[in-house]
């Protein structure tokens, strides 16, 4: 049978032999296409999916050569497999990728929860319904594409993976036994902490479990935690679990049933063969004429591998088949160069790699540690390590020649005709290590080097192979190895902190690991509460020796920088992370983009620093820690200061300007001169900003909280103003309520009146998207009142449209025109067209609800000619969404269609995925009304695929119309459907920010 996975890498399976579907590239389209398996996807959405918003200019010809090659893969793979059912098909519009729903993970997944959704199901069945959809997970989705459609589907797929972990612990905790799911709901909460459903369940279980004292302590640390983040209660079901244990309830016993123990098949080590000693070539029973007499000794200097050495299969394997090259091209000399960055392991692979092969090697197996970063500083020279290879092969001191030429030059005389396996570990830099490779065939040299030793690709053909961190499931495993399976097993939730802590690096995992081992009843979780501590985690990483304490590891690479490296290194432990841009590097140190390049690249090239994507760096979480305790130690206080406004400043100069762009302003309050050195970026249209505000959000984000904890108040809450519209619009509405949280903090210690309300209205804005509505009111309110105070129109104009909104969605178009009159009299006394505009609109839009379609079209006809004369495509953008729905309710059908595809091109345009999905679930209808159900069924898909990408829940509105639709439900219609619920269709909301005077 063949499968298409896609819930962790993405895989083409056939029965049990995983089928090679080429570069990540190709990797992505397939993903592209299997995630909407049994429906066409236009050329247009694969190229977004795979390429971004922005694809290059031969992105289109690209996709036409990976479709080629994927259909003849899938023809190829099913003729293997006898299987008819997977093929790859040109369809009107676009492209079909034909295979059974059961045979995509993703499709099966779902249909297993929908099948234990149905009712008349045991909770038998249900249960084991939903263990068996949880199984499909392999780690992360989609793991090995990259891009923003990836990631919004990985967040998409994670929320659903939530849910339906939710609903198995619930039924679970009834047939079985509850403490079989404390376990993963407990893993699962600390990464979704502010689920409620999630935590409630965890609750119950430990209720049900008789742990009632740990379930209080749960419901505290879940109600802090939503005060802190959200401002907000818990909800009615954490509160009825709460009320249960606090009334002292017995838990409901649980119903035992004979548990159903499943075998899971052992994962499979793809590992190419590497020569056996009975496959390797047998050394030739006399020396060739150019052979050195054997001195007699054969060497064996592999020093002793790691214990328990954990994963690593994908880098053994790439080194079994540099071996099998060996074989492929018999007269060159094979050189694999390993790096990484300190303490990631290198030499453990190497070591262990190399007892693994050494029976191929039997003429003799050579090591030697050149020193090239240490404690003190004694780099070995060429010269004493060849003269260590000639001493182990038992040359007498009277016949090594005097001078490293000759002596190289016997060395390799001793190798040549002969099988031999040379570890050149911890190498300074390519020079140190050329005197030392072979020089004939048979032999393999490998190399470890914190440096990436590209001299040695260019010049001797080396292949280069570099050692990354640790996944977390291979971290819990080298922990498992370490204490074994019961004591890692007792305190999960503690073991994934100090694996999180850890970062992936196996020298800071080992050094906890023997600690703890040394200690067995010491509890795991005070390891993990001492790395939390943030200014003691290398303190706490300290194994005793320099090779075993990670802070002097690190040490040994940054002193080998060249000074301007040196700053830069100490100056980015000041970035919030997660990744920085060049821009912004350049900014934090103060000096041009140009000289940050070839900073950047000796950082790079010490493995200091990853670039990760073209332009944007990164260093994993323990660098980071090093790297800002430098900087604190090192540079001065003034330092520090001038060098975060440098980079504050750029952030916020450049997300104003991006912010100005999205949504036009007929007058933005300027900001304060930037400090020289920022050197904010030069956007200059729409597509530019939202392009930038999707590759930087989530460090702008970070910049804003570090900005309210650094004194800098200002630049944070106006920072959070600036990111508004960008969060709104795609659905990152959870982070807006703690970006204005922090905002108001910020306007309260500042005693700055105009940010208080600035932040009350972004505040409620997200409250309101998150269904928190009385919350949402009495922000706006307070808003309402401030901007009253200080007189500003456009701020009381901009409330009254989110409350006319929020009327609206609750079913009171009265109030909401009310609201909207007042907004659009606040917004004429403003003297801001982009914002009448918008009022016009969305009365329009409220008359049209109410029947009165002829006034509506009068309102919104006004309201696109102010939108198209101040260039506000969003407003646009909305007002042919709602003269679509006028038409159409007209009888326009022709005119409704134009209308809406208007609307969604340009919802597309803006980033605007929620409303572009109500756009389209329009057009659909109104394909449906006049006899097209082929395009009606092509809009409803995008629909719902975007639906999917905003990780919208199964009950929301929208998808469960669009779900109605494509289920094939509803008859065709000859009249307009009935008006959407506010709730499903989107308003326009401005969210331009009030920046108020610093």
């Amino acid at each position: 049978m063949i499968q298409l996975r896609l819930l962790g890498p993405v895989e083409l399976v056939a029965g049990e032999r995983a089928v090679e579907i080429g570069p990540p590239q190709r990797r992505a389209v397939l993903a592209a296409l299997a995630v909407d398996a049994g429906r066409p996807v236009t050329a247009g959405v694969l190229i977004q999916r795979v390429w971004g918003v922005s694809p290059p200019d031969g992105a289109r010809r690209a996709l036409h050569a990976h479709i080629a090659r994927l259909r003849r893969l899938c023809e190829q793979t099913a003729n293997d497999a006898g299987d008819v059912q997977l093929c790859l098909v040109r369809r009107s519009g676009g492209y079909l990728l034909q295979a059974p729903p059961d045979q995509v993970d993703v499709l099966r997944f779902r249909r297993l929860a929908d099948r234990a959704r149905e009712t008349g199901r045991t909770d038998d069945d249900r249960a084991a319904l939903l263990r068996e959809a949880l199984r499909l997970w392999r780690g992360e989705p989609l793991a090995d594409v990259g891009g923003q459609w990836a990631e919004r589907v990985r967040e998409a797929w994670r929320r659903q993976y939530v849910d339906i972990t939710v609903g198995w612990a619930a039924v679970e905790s009834r047939v079985g036994d509850p403490l079989t799911v404390i376990g993963p709901l407990t893993d699962l909460l600390d990464e979704f902490p502010l689920v409620e459903p999630l935590a409630e369940t965890l609750i119950r279980a430990l209720h049900a479990a008789g742990r009632g004292a740990e379930a209080l302590d749960r419901f505290a640390t879940v109600r802090r935690r939503l005060a802190e983040e959200l401002g907000a209660d818990p909800g009615p079901g954490l509160r009825e679990a709460h009320r249960t244990i606090l009334r002292g309830n017995p838990p409901a016993p649980a119903r035992r049933t004979a548990h159903r123990q499943t075998s899971e098949p052992a994962p499979h080590a793809h590992l190419p063969a590497w020569p056996s000693p009975e496959s390797a070539p047998e050394p030739s029973p006399e020396p060739s004429p150019v052979t050195v007499r054997w001195p007699g000794a054969v060497p064996a200097q592999l020093p002793m591998g790691v214990r328990s050495f954990t994963g690593r299969a994908d880098e053994l394997a790439e080194l079994d088949m540099v071996l099998a090259s060996a074989a492929v091209e018999p007269s060159a000399v094979v050189i694999s160069a390993l790096s990484g960055t300190a303490g990631v392991g290198k030499t453990a692979l190497a070591v262990h790699w190399a007892r693994r092969a050494q029976a191929a090697f039997p003429d003799g197996q050579l090591y030697v540690n050149l020193r090239g970063f240490g404690s003190d500083g004694s780099v070995m020279s060429p010269a004493e390590a060849v003269r260590g290879f000639l001493d182990a092969f038992g040359v007498p001191p009277t016949r090594v020649p005097v001078g490293l030429e000759a002596q190289a030059g016997l060395y390799r005389s001793l190798l040549a005709g002969r099988r031999v396996l040379v570890v050149l570990d911890n190498a300074r830099d390519a020079e140190q290590v050329r005197p030392l490779l072979p020089g004939a065939p048979g032999c393999l040299a490998l190399v470890t080097s914190r440096r990436l030793l590209t001299g040695l690709a260019v010049a001797e053909g080396a292949h280069l192979l570099t050692v990354d961190l640790l996944t977390p499931g291979q971290a819990r495993e080298l922990l498992t190895g370490r204490l074994g399976v019961s004591r890692v097993n007792a305190e999960r939730a503690a073991v994934g902190e100090i694996v999180g802590r850890c970062a992936g690096l196996p020298l800071a995992l080992a050094i906890v690991g023997a600690r703890a081992a040394a200690r067995p009843r010491f509890p795991l979780a005070a390891l993990a509460e001492e790395l939390r501590r943030t200014d003691n985690r290398l303190d706490a990483l300290d194994g005793g020796e320099a090779p075993s304490q990670v802070r002097a590891v690190f040490s040994w690479s940054y002193e080998a920088l060249s000074p301007g490296a040196a700053r830069l290194f100490r100056l980015l432990g000041l970035h919030p992370g997660p990744d920085a841009a060049l821009p912004a590097i350049a900014a934090l140190a103060g000096i041009p983009a140009s000289r940050a390049v070839a900073l950047l690249a000796e950082l790079v090239g010490g493995h200091l620093l990853t670039e990760h994507a073209p332009g944007r760096y990164t260093f994993h979480d323990l660098l980071r820690v090093y790297a800002a305790e430098l900087v604190d130690t090192i540079d001065s206080d003034r330092e520090r200061h001038t060098a975060l406004h440098r980079l504050l400043d750029h952030c916020l100069h450049t997300a104003h300007t991006a912010d100005v762009l999205l949504t036009p302003q007929p007058n933005p309050v300027p900001l304060p001169p930037a400090v020289p050195g920022a050197a904010p970026e030069a956007l200059t249209d729409h597509e530019q900003a939202q392009a930038w505000f999707a590759a930087e959000h989530t460090v702008l984000v970070a910049a804003v909280e570090q900005a309210c904890a650094s004194g800098f108040d200002r630049h944070g809450r106006q920072l959070a103003a600036a990111l508004t519209t960008f969060l709104d619009r795609h659905g990152y509405w959870r982070v807006l309520a703690a970006l204005q949280t922090s905002a108001l903090e910020a306007a309260h210690r500042q005693g700055d009146r105009a940010g208080l309300a600035g932040a009350h209205r972004g505040l409620g804005l997200a409250l309101d998207r998150l269904d928190r509505v009385e919350d949402a009111r009495r922000h706006y309110l307070l808003a309402l009142g401030l901007f009253a105070e200080l007189g500003s129109d456009a701020g009381q104009a901009r409330t009254h449209q989110h409350l006319a909104r929020m009327s609206a969605a609750q079913g009171s178009p009265q109030r909401a025109l009310d609201h909207a009159g007042h907004s659009l009299r606040h917004y004429r006394a403003a003297a801001d067209r982009a914002g009448q505009s918008a009022a016009l609109n969305h009365i329009g839009w409220l008359n049209a609800q109410l029947g009165e379609h002829h006034e509506a079209l009068v309102h919104c006809r006004q309201a696109l000619d102010l939108a198209q004369e101040t260039g506000d495509l969003n407003g646009q953008a909305h007002t042919w969404d709602s003269l679509g729905y006028i038409q159409h309710h007209l009888g326009r059908h022709a005119e409704a269609v134009d209308c809406y595809r208007q609307a969604v091109d340009l919802f597309h345009r803006t980033g605007d995925r929620q409303s572009e999905a109500a756009g389209l679930l329009c057009l659909g209808d109104i394909h449906r009304v006049t006899a097209r159900p082929d395009a009606a069924r092509t809009a409803w898909t995008r629909a719902l695929t975007l639906t999917g990408e905003l990780a919208l829940p199964d009950t929301d509105p929208l998808r469960t119309e669009l779900r109605t639709r494509l289920d094939g439900r509803p008859e065709p219609a000859s009249e307009p459907p009935e008006p959407l619920q506010p709730a499903v269709r989107t308003v326009p909301v401005r969210v331009v920010p009030e920046t108020s005077t610093p």
